[in-house]
């Protein structure tokens, strides 16, 4: 009881803190890491543990799903080049200066030191995107930075799994090096398999409870079976989730899909205040046990592992900058060369957040140094949310960046080929409401050939949005006169609902994490 307490309590807290998240700009995750560290520091916070296993499967699985389901196979393609700089190459040194800084400074075993350096690698692209959503930013960019999140969870967790083992198993280079060579191909393949497995049972489900509960039961269920099969979970869940949003959106109906959006968002935003929430609890249990010159020293110590966080990855993304520009001028590069200012927003984006939380509340309880890693990764989460969340705005404002159309071009572009294949299905009708529904679409198709969104400017739309104004007033009146039972104005508000977000513009229905 006292958690389930303590969790409504940071839920309240995270409420409160979200408003001024919107109101001054902060990205939410930084607000969320304030509240769980207030509730875990007040003096009836509870004892909790965690079971390691569960910690990623319950905290990491959903979010690596939802970051694959938004990141098609072509875009690796069209941005290997800065995805693999971004999600390997900066990932793989931050682990290894991370665990030079462990090993050096602290006296850490090698195996211990790696896997604290994966759980500090990988950025959380919540965190970036929270903010980066409020900002005119170049398009390239910001696809760069959030298709980083997905693939850099992927390195360090396999790095983390590494090296936990190795910690684990004096024949780590024997057995468990080919065990993990069968792993990663095998998860690709489990992956695929239930993702088209998926793809037939939830079809028979969409539009039900049932189908929005199978999800999350289904996505549970690839981590789970991947790893009773010691195949790679982290693969299985990226390859699962990229064949269903290659295949399922155009399968489901508008009101499955909204719903189940809607409820995905919430769930990882619920998922982020309960990492948030034992982390601090956690680290304050930590903080309790620990003699003060041990305490002492694990503050010296997780300072520097932050330090050499935030250094490692603006040093390298730099350099990839000059290096990059150094081969364009040569004519040389495949790809188009970044901006220095580019790069150095994306080197600027490195705030830690859930992944590294919950691979952190992973490790296994006798793990060498436990307490030391925990403490050191919730530094490294807090200071990067803190400092670099908090001065992000203030840096994409200096930097000052050109306005980027090309989304809105491409937008206007696909609005009025939507706009005449409709024309092209009513082409020939006389009838009177094929007349008005042609008048209707020719009219927006000027509205869109211009670059604006037809129910931003259309008065027919903002026609049908009073008059919806005005039938929802009708319908609580007679409602609360007693002319209507309650089941017949549920029907007719969702029936409204619906009619409402068919004529609100852009941006206006959408549910915002702040």
């Amino acid at each position: 009881m006292a958690f389930f307490e303590s969790m409504l309590t940071l839920l309240l807290v995270a409420i409160v803190f979200l408003q001024f998240s919107r109101r001054f700009r902060i990205p939410y995750p930084t607000m969320l890491s304030l509240a769980g560290v207030i509730v875990a520091a007040v003096p009836w916070a509870p004892e909790i543990a965690i079971d390691p296993d569960l910690a990623l499967a319950l905290l990491v699985a959903p979010v690596l799903f939802d970051a694959a389901y938004d990141l098609p196979p072509r875009t690796l393609r069209r941005n290997w080049m800065p995805l693999l700089s971004l999600a390997a190459i900066a990932v793989v040194l931050t682990a290894a200066a991370v665990a030079v800084v462990g090993v050096t400074m602290a006296g850490l075993p090698i195996a211990a030191a790696v896997a604290l350096g994966a759980i500090v690698a990988p950025p959380d692209a919540a965190a970036a995107t929270a903010m980066l959503d409020r900002f005119a930013l170049p398009r390239q960019t910001y696809v760069v930075l959030k298709g980083e999140s997905l693939l850099n969870d992927a390195v360090a967790l396999l790095i983390f799994s590494a090296a936990v083992t190795a910690a684990a198993s004096p024949t780590f280079f024997t057995g468990a090096l080919a065990e993990l060579a069968l792993a990663v191909p095998g998860g690709l393949i489990l992956g695929y398999l239930l993702g088209r497995l998926y793809m037939v049972v939830g079809l028979k489900l969409a539009g039900t409870l049932g189908g929005t509960l199978l999800e999350f039961v289904a996505t549970f269920g690839t981590w789970i079976i991947a790893e009773r099969l010691h195949l790679s979970a982290i693969l299985a869940i990226v390859v699962y989730a990229m064949v269903i949003a290659r295949y399922m959106p155009e399968r489901q109906t508008a009101r499955h899909r909204i719903h189940s959006y809607s409820v995905w968002e919430a769930a990882v935003f619920l998922l982020n205040v309960l990492a948030f929430l034992l982390m601090g609890l956690q680290a304050r249990q930590i903080v309790l046990d620990l003699d003060p010159g041990r305490l002492n020293f694990a503050i010296t110590f997780a300072a520097a592992v932050f330090a050499t966080v935030i250094a490692v990855r603006l040093a390298w993304v730099l350099f990839y900058n000059r290096a990059i520009n150094f081969l364009a001028a040569r004519g040389r590069a495949k790809q188009a060369a970044p901006t220095f200012a580019t790069s150095l927003l994306a080197g600027w984006c490195g705030m830690r957040g859930l992944v590294t939380l919950a691979t952190a509340l992973a490790l296994p309880i006798d793990f060498p140094d436990r307490d030391i890693i925990l403490l050191s990764a919730l530094a490294v989460v807090l200071g990067t949310l803190i400092v670099q969340g908090l001065t992000l705005g203030s840096l994409i404002r200096f930097l000052n960046f050109e306005p980027d159309t090309s989304l809105d071009r491409d937008l206007a572009r696909a609005r009025v080929a939507l706009i005449d294949a409709a024309l092209a299905e009513l082409a020939g009708g006389e009838d009177e409401s094929t007349r008005i529904l042609r008048d209707v679409y020719t009219s927006e198709r000027k509205i869109a050939a211009d670059g604006k969104h037809p129910r931003e400017v259309s008065k027919l739309d903002k026609q049908r949005r009073n008059v919806i104004v005005a039938k929802r007033a009708k319908l609580a009146a007679m409602r609360r006169a007693g002319e209507i039972d309650d089941d017949v104005f549920h029907m007719l508000e969702q029936e409204l609902d619906w009619a409402e977000l068919g004529a609100l513009p852009p941006g206006r229905d959408e549910i915002v994490e702040s």
